[in-house]
C-alpha cells in the first residue's frame, strides 16, 4: 500500500494520474496547504521541503520497512520502476523520457509556478515580473510544441514525462497562454486529457478540494514562510 500525501496542485496531480493509470493500491492522505498542514512535524518527517506531494511505500522491493520519498519527479521515477510501466529500461528510451521529466521539473513547473504567483496571487501587480514569467512560459510551450510535432506523446510512447507536463499545461488560461498558438501541444493536451485515468485523477481532486479560493490568511501561509518563522513555528 502507498500512502500519498497530497493536495490538489499540479505536482500532486502527476502522482494521482500515475496511480490511476497503473492501479497500484494507494491511500490519499490530504494535506491542506492553505491551512499550513504541510508544516506539521509528521509531514516534514517525510517531506522536509514542505511541498506537495510526498509518499510512503509500505511494501518497497527491498523489504526493509516503509520507504518515504518527496519531490514529484523522484516519486514518478520510483513508481515507474516499481510497477515496470511508463519508463523504459533500455538506456536510450529511458533517458529520452527522463530528460523531459527533468525539463518539466527544472523549467516548465518553476516558470509556470512563478507565472501563477505574479499573475494571480501577488498583492501588487508588478508588470515586469508578469511579463518575465508569462513570456518564459510561452517560450517553454513553444519548446514542447516543437517536440510534439510528429509525435503522439513527448517521448514516443505515453510515459511519466506526459504525466508530469499535463497538469501544468492544464492551467494554460491562468498562465495567459493560448493553446491555439501551439497546435501540436494542443493536440497532445486533448489526447492526454481524454485518458480515463487522467479524468479520474482530476475528478478526485475536485472531491478533495471543495474550496479552492485562496484567502488572505491562506496567502500568508503559502507565500509568507521564511527560515525564521518556520523555526519559530516548530
Amino acid at each position: 500500500m502507498i500512502d500519498l500525501y497530497y493536495w490538489t496542485t499540479p505536482n500532486g496531480h502527476k502522482i494521482t494520474i500515475f496511480l490511476e493509470e497503473t492501479g497500484l493500491p494507494y491511500k490519499i492522505v490530504p494535506v491542506n496547504i492553505s491551512k499550513g498542514e504541510q508544516f506539521t512535524p509528521e509531514f516534514l518527517a517525510i517531506s522536509p521541503n514542505n511541498r506537495m506531494p510526498a509518499m510512503v511505500d509500505h511494501a518497497p522491493e527491498d523489504g526493509a520497512g516503509p520507504l518515504s520519498i518527496f519531490e514529484s519527479g523522484a516519486i514518478l521515477e520510483y513508481l515507474a520502476d516499481k510497477s515496470g510501466r511508463f519508463l523504459p529500461r533500455a538506456p536510450r528510451q529511458r533517458f529520452d523520457v527522463l530528460q523531459w521529466l527533468y525539463w518539466q521539473m527544472g523549467g516548465l513547473g518553476p516558470m509556470a509556478g512563478q507565472n501563477h504567483h505574479f499573475v494571480q496571487y501577488a498583492p501588487v501587480q508588478i508588470q515586469y515580473a508578469i511579463d518575465r514569467y508569462v513570456n518564459e512560459t510561452n517560450r517553454l510551450y513553444s519548446v514542447l510544441n516543437k517536440r510534439l510535432a510528429g509525435r503522439d506523446y513527448i517521448a514516443g510512447d505515453y510515459s511519466i514525462a506526459d504525466m508530469a507536463c499535463h497538469p501544468w499545461i492544464k492551467l494554460h488560461k491562468n498562465q495567459k497562454q493560448n493553446l491555439e498558438d501551439f497546435p501540436h501541444l494542443a493536440r497532445w493536451y486533448a489526447l492526454v486529457s481524454e485518458r480515463p485515468a487522467v479524468k479520474r485523477a482530476y475528478e478526485l481532486a475536485d472531491k478533495i478540494n471543495t474550496a479552492p479560493v485562496v484567502s488572505e490568511e491562506a496567502r500568508a501561509v503559502l507565500f509568507g514562510q521564511t527560515a525564521t518563522n518556520l523555526a519559530e513555528s516548530k
